[in-house]
């Protein structure tokens, strides 16, 4: 039996790659059949093959609250994930517009504040947020930047309808495992990808060193970039290291650097050499002792400073988290009139904000029917799911809600996509659920938005949740050729 041999999908969910029929979805014919021509014995081993060629190249991840270790290989299925061209482009245009709102968003809530003024938003919900940094009102960002990279989550509902789950523009991370994935996959599999007619990855590294270079201070023939991790026991410090060595720049972390002057430096072996941009992945609340929390020794004391005079660009700029949090989320429609005098272009998931009293009302009385999420949690932390919950389970978190309102936003539980996996236990191609996080990039000359993203699936039967420290894995993103 060939590999897709008797797959179904779940009943009443959308399928990336069959219709309700069992038939590829339009466009996919020539890359499912190329997919399609190996026996699932045969696939078995290229599966195999990936999986080893991964651990080879210590593509790794940490976990901090596993007992039995915290460095673990990431998962990976070898089906793909596949998008026509088409929708793609719909998507690609709907994140474009909806970061340029939310830069505008930021640059406003840092400056004259006039959404809030105006009441769009309520200015207790933005300035009580555990992310908006009052400390930073009437500071603009060097080069008029400051979501230089995004990860903005979507997930697709039955109907088939792409939709934002959240926004993560602080330090979003995984582009590393969207590349590493495309390698790998071309390695075992290259005919198939030639075949499917697939769009490439592999300039993202590029891109976003001609994105860091934009904001420099000085030309793009004096700047000095680097990337600052907090170090080797990062979760994601892989990604540091990776992205560091294909664009080409200096990994950093912060006793490497130092300010004087109000302008930042490296230490080298042939004595300081100014650097005019640094490419952060240390939460900004380690960032700078003088500013945030004192007791940090993984920060840059005066980094702040030097960035508030323009001497340095940071990406992504400091006080971004505000635009993360979950309650302000279910505000960007908003924000797209309010500031593009636009509709918005990509739908969202209808979201109670426990903050409005007519919201949490509505919340508690409908708890087993609701995910609860935290407004500043992640990675699938802090978050109930009411109709898998136990009635002590949502006794809890109704304590929760009533006592801070305002830290708990819910959404009734949408049934995710699902794309075939292969399951190792079984030998089969099973159903599991799956959401995409798109990268893009914005510089000087506006936004790009990499072509695929990463597509995190549940590995677990019955799980919805997709995220690495709590059982997912991934899967590479066809995003098929005009």
């Amino acid at each position: 039996m060939n590999l897709f041999g008797g797959y179904r999908g779940l009943p009443g969910v959308w399928d990336e790659l069959f219709d309700g029929e069992g038939k590829p979805r339009l466009g996919f014919g020539r890359a499912i059949d190329a997919l399609d021509s190996r026996t699932a014995l045969e696939f078995g081993r290229c599966q195999t093959l990936a999986e080893r060629a991964l651990l080879n190249q210590g593509v790794t991840f940490s976990v901090y609250n596993d007992d039995r270790g915290t460095e673990k290989i990431f998962p990976v299925c070898l089906l793909p994930r596949l998008i026509s061209a088409e929708e793609w482009r719909k998507v690609e245009e709907g994140l474009q517009q909806r970061l340029r709102a939310l830069s505008m968003f930021l640059d406003d809530v840092y400056g004259e504040q006039r959404i809030l003024a105006e009441g769009r938003i309520p200015r207790e919900l933005v300035l009580g947020a555990k992310q908006y940094l009052p400390i930073l009102r009437g500071t603009s960002a060097p080069g008029g930047v400051r979501i230089h990279v995004s990860g903005i989550d979507l997930i697709r509902d039955p109907s088939g309808t792409f939709r934002v789950l959240e926004d993560n523009l602080r330090t979003p991370s995984g582009v590393s495992y969207v590349l590493e994935n495309r390698v790998v996959t071309k390695r075992v599999m290259p005919r198939t990808v030639d075949v499917a007619r697939v769009q490439r990855v592999e300039d993202y590294p590029a891109r976003l060193a001609e994105t860091l270079v934009s904001v420099s201070p000085v030309s793009q023939e004096e700047s000095t970039i680097v990337v600052l991790t907090p170090g080797p026991y990062n979760s994601a410090y892989f990604e540091h290291s990776f992205l560091a060595r294909t664009m080409g720049l200096e990994l950093v972390e912060a006793a490497d650097l130092f300010v004087d002057d109000d302008r930042v430096w490296l230490r080298t072996t042939s004595g300081p050499r100014r650097v005019h941009v640094v490419y952060r992945r240390t939460d900004e609340a380690f960032l700078d002792p003088e500013v945030f929390r004192k007791d940090s020794m993984l920060g840059v004391p005066g980094i702040m400073r030097a960035w508030a005079k323009g001497n340095v660009a940071l990406a992504n700029a400091p006080g971004n988290g505000v635009a993360d949090d979950k309650a302000v989320y279910a505000y960007v429609p908003e924000m797209v009139r309010f500031y593009l005098a636009e509709e918005p272009l990509l739908e969202q998931v209808r979201t109670w904000v426990c903050f409005r009293e007519n919201d949490r009302q509505y919340v508690l009385e409908h708890l087993a029917e609701m995910v609860v999420k935290a407004v500043d949690e992640a990675g699938g932390y802090g978050m109930l799911i009411g109709p898998q919950a136990s009635a002590a389970e949502r006794d809890a978190f109704r304590a929760k809600i009533q006592a801070e309102p305002r830290s708990y936003v819910a959404q009734r539980l949408i049934e995710l996509s699902t794309c075939p996996t292969w399951d190792k236990v079984s030998g089969h191609v099973v159903p599991r659920r799956v959401d995409l996080r798109p990268y893009s990039l914005f510089g000087k000359n506006g936004a790009w938005v990499l072509p695929g993203g990463l597509t995190r699936v549940a590995l677990v039967e019955g799980s919805y949740v997709v995220n690495s420290s709590q059982g997912g894995g991934s899967k590479d993103t066809w995003v098929m050729k005009p």
